[in-house]
């Protein structure tokens, strides 16, 4: 297998899961009916993808080892949910098995010890397996390739063909073995979403698209859809009768010999335990009453951080409203933007735009773009992510926005706070939206940009190597000036810029810079060499870069 086929499915799996969202939140039903299995599994594989793609920069020449070890890195941190850690955990027991074998290893018997390794990876993460779920589909798979590898020439296509139908088949047999699954008449949506994904897999190495099987009991189909709201259950619906009230989510820094006894308290405090990850990092999923006591067990483990705790009935009455939300008429334009710091917030703000926080280390997820540009309550919306890493979960929350509401989002690639900054001064919302988004485009674009920073590390930059501590210079995204004085590495970054030509240079503090003694040098050495560019200078608050710049 290899990375052009890797990046292929990918790419199908995100797509399909996409597709399959709400039918499969819709059959959600257990362990507890919150309808969010699809979206989850959704959210788990395009952060997974979106690692990947950042990795190798979308380019099948790059290395295999590295792409597989972005892409179970990114599974890990974006797995979602009960069945999202599950499917993160599988698919990075098949990274491994793959990064472990050379090009000439990776045969049908490799995929196949593959699959069986993420079968057993998944029944190992889960604090008290249950038959029926998404584990007896991913044991179902895993046989029937072991099957394939004992034929005569059997191939790579063969064993993820045999395995996604026979994925297939056990999906249909799961409300025979869970009842509760049975009294709703679904099929699991755990398992779904492990059919799509292993589907998607089938599609990359043959071409084929597998169509579904319909499930039976009996006589009987069973319905891929609920005919209550879009939730698959009533608003205000208990959720869960008799069991824990919150689901308690967290990623964990600590050594693996801690993880038994963190396993064994939680255990103790709910159910639908899951905990995947080796070495320092790990991926803690629990269903409890008592939140503190779940959180209080990670830090007596090590560090938890990415703390998120959803209370089951706040998330019926939140999905609720979101679909009322997604009912009621929308009107007008509104303009999302990322900003990187709080005076940079303001700025955004008194344009009118609606601000999601983020910055380098703490970049906004795919669902915290989604909530601001179905919560804006407009019918078109234009988002500027303001960062390279962060443009594609922006273009994903774009997407499902659509789908879920049908608003009109154009997402327009800025890579820099100052070119969102350029761009929000030509936004009118009198034009129309492809007028307006594309003149917001074009000003973004021809605002060339840069900043300065200081070494964290040692490293090799485009201009050399750099020590701890030394003076970065960024132009378009890139270090191109190493230096020992921000001062100097500022002018020579603003030179590169100027010489280009341009009438006005933005400037834009930083934390770092809060006198505004750099951007006071930089403003009258622009005086002296440039006097016929105008400069404006704002407080951004920013953390890590001193300055921004940018010229148009």
């Amino acid at each position: 297998m290899s990375l052009e086929v890797v990046l292929l499915f990918v790419d199908i799996a995100v797509d399909a899961l996409g597709a399959a969202r709400e039918e499969i939140d819709a059959l959600n039903v257990y362990p507890v009916p919150d309808g969010d299995t699809g979206t989850n599994m959704y959210l788990t594989v395009s952060a997974a993808r979106d690692a990947v793609r950042e990795a190798t920069g979308g380019d099948p020449g790059a290395d295999l080892g590295e792409a597989l070890a972005a892409f179970s890195r990114g599974a890990l941190l974006g797995a979602r949910g009960n069945s999202g850690v599950i499917l993160s955990e599988m698919m990075r027991a098949i990274a491994r098995r793959l990064a472990r074998s050379t090009p000439e290893e990776r045969n049908a018997e490799v995929l196949a010890q593959a699959l069986r390794l993420a079968s057993d990876a998944a029944y190992a993460a889960v604090g008290t397996p249950v038959e029926g779920t998404i584990l007896s589909v991913a044991r179902a798979a895993a046989e029937a390739a072991e099957v394939t590898t004992e034929e005569p020439g059997a191939r790579t296509r063969d064993v993820f063909t045999d395995a996604a139908e026979a994925a297939r088949a056990a999906l249909a047999r799961t409300p025979g073995q869970l009842q509760a699954l049975a009294d709703a008449g679904v099929v699991d949506a755990g398992g779904r979403g492990l059919s799509v994904v292993l589907d998607a897999a089938e599609t990359a190495l043959t071409g084929r698209r597998p169509e579904p099987v319909l499930p039976r009991i009996g006589r009987h189909a069973i319905p891929v859809t609920t005919p209550t709201t879009g939730s698959g259950h009533p608003p205000g619906a208990d959720l869960t009768p008799g069991g824990p009230s919150y689901e308690v989510m967290y990623l964990l820094d600590t050594d693996a010999e801690q993880v038994p006894a963190l396993r064994e308290r939680l255990a103790g405090l709910g159910d639908s335990l899951v905990v995947v990850g080796d070495e320092r990092l790990w991926n803690v999923h629990v269903h409890v009453d008592d939140v503190g006591a779940a959180i209080e067990a990670g830090i007596e483990a090590g560090r938890p951080h990415r703390i998120r705790v959803t209370h089951f009935h706040d998330q019926v009455t939140q999905q609720a409203a979101q679909e009322r939300e997604a009912a009621r008429p929308r009107e007008g334009r509104c303009v999302v933007v990322v900003s990187a710091g709080p005076g940079l917030t303001a700025l955004f703000g008194e344009a009118g735009a609606v601000v999601v926080e983020g910055g380098p280390g703490r970049r906004p997820s795919t669902g915290d773009l989604l909530g601001a540009i179905t919560g804006c309550g407009a019918q078109e919306v234009v988002v500027l992510p303001n960062d390279g890493d962060s443009v594609r979960a922006a273009q994903v929350a774009a997407s499902t926005a659509t789908q879920d509401t049908g608003v009109r989002v154009a997402v327009i690639p800025t890579q820099a706070q100052v070119q969102g900054l350029a761009a929000l001064a030509v936004h009118e919302p009198g034009r129309g939206f492809d007028a307006d988004v594309l003149e917001m485009t074009a000003t973004a674009r021809h605002a060339r940009h840069g900043a300065v920073t200081v070494a964290a590390r040692q490293a090799m930059t485009m201009a050399g190597p750099c020590e701890p501590g030394d003076a970065l210079g960024v132009v378009a995204g890139d270090f191109a000036v190493v230096g020992s004085a921000l001062a100097d590495v500022a002018t020579e970054v603003l030179e590169r810029l100027v010489v280009g030509g341009g009438e006005l240079v933005t400037i834009v503090s930083g934390a770092d810079d809060p006198e505004g003694a750099l951007a006071e040098h930089c403003t009258a050495w622009l005086a002296e060499h440039h006097p016929y560019v105008d400069a404006v200078v704002y407080d951004g608050g920013q953390e890590r870069y001193p300055l921004l710049l940018a010229v148009e």
